[in-house]
């Protein structure tokens, strides 16, 4: 597969941020994503969540790269300057799964380190069940391993109340209608108000809201949302076999913490990492920690 440096409009997105703008053919479509370190350093894919983008993992990818890794974070499929296929079909997770397969086959290499949050630490997760074989490493970051969401949800009423724009999604059109709205206002509260206190700034939010109006791009984010909850996937097994370090920000509005814990029985060889006083954002809130966090899992790992 090759990949081609983007369009200016992309790289603008980027701003000041490290690394170079890299569209990559995978898995049938175009991804745009952010690499950055020496081409033949080991490989971590970062992988983003909702509402956000590549830009997520902003804060990790100097570190990374300077200790002499290749980083490549993508936009993934239906998110800011990525490919945005139609259907609720084109996001289940398998599709999710292959694209980053694609990437780590379009950088030449076997196997790299996979490190998500949010719905990146879904796809992530399942990337270590699906493809133990070309993933050296998972870092999953406020996202529990799947079994334990699913268990979660069927007994726990605590966490259904958190869920509940999980249900709001599969509804067609209101939930685009609702989530666009002065100029994508829900969006930047469900980030501002789950947060500290400036987390986001507001540059920070103005290149949200640059990636969120991108057209069909609420739609497709919502579709991954849309797609879980239609065809209801299960991991091809439970167990996870690569080393496995889950990172959790304990002030979560969404998720109950204590599922953290509990994936670590679904792991063969998995460490957690608690910050009491995060939230959901961790990784903005926590970033020079949660960088050295997983370097140190990738030096014993890769």
């Amino acid at each position: 597969m090759d990949a081609s440096v983007p369009s200016d409009a992309a790289a603008a997105t980027a701003g000041d941020r490290p690394g170079e703008s890299v569209v990559v053919e995978t898995n049938g479509i175009s991804l745009h994503t952010r690499q950055a370190g020496p081409e033949d350093g080991p490989l971590v894919v970062l992988l983003h969540g909702f509402p956000e983008f590549w830009d997520g993992w902003h804060r990790q990818i100097t570190p990374l790269a300077d200790a002499g890794y290749r980083v490549i974070a993508p936009d993934q499929r239906g998110y800011n300057r990525s490919d945005k296929p139609d259907g609720v079909d084109s996001y289940h997770i398998e599709e999710l799964a292959a694209d980053v397969i694609g990437l780590i086959d379009a950088a030449g290499r076997e196997t790299a380190a996979v490190a998500g949050h949010d719905w990146g630490a879904a796809v992530a997760w399942w990337l270590a069940l699906s493809y133990p074989a070309r993933i050296d490493s998972l870092t999953a970051v406020n996202v529990p391993h799947p079994t334990v969401m699913e268990d979660t949800l069927r007994r726990s009423l605590s966490q259904l109340r958190k869920s509940w724009y999980m249900i709001a999604f599969q509804f067609p059109v209101l939930p685009e209608t609702i989530a666009t709205a002065n100029n994508c206002r829900v969006l930047e509260r469900g980030l501002t108000e789950s947060s500290r206190p400036d987390t986001f700034s507001a540059t920070e939010l103005r290149r949200y809201r640059e990636a969120w109006t991108q057209p069909g791009a609420v739609t497709a984010m919502i579709n991954w949302y849309r797609a879980m909850g239609r065809y209801r996937p299960r991991p091809p097994q439970q167990q996870v076999s690569v080393p496995t370090l889950v990172m959790w920000g304990q002030q979560d509005d969404f998720l109950e913490s204590r599922m953290a814990e509990e994936s670590l029985d679904y792991c063969d060889a998995g460490r957690l990492m608690t910050f009491p006083s995060a939230t959901h954002w961790v990784l903005h809130e926590r970033p020079e920690e949660t960088a050295e966090e997983l370097l140190a899992h990738l030096d014993t790992t890769v």
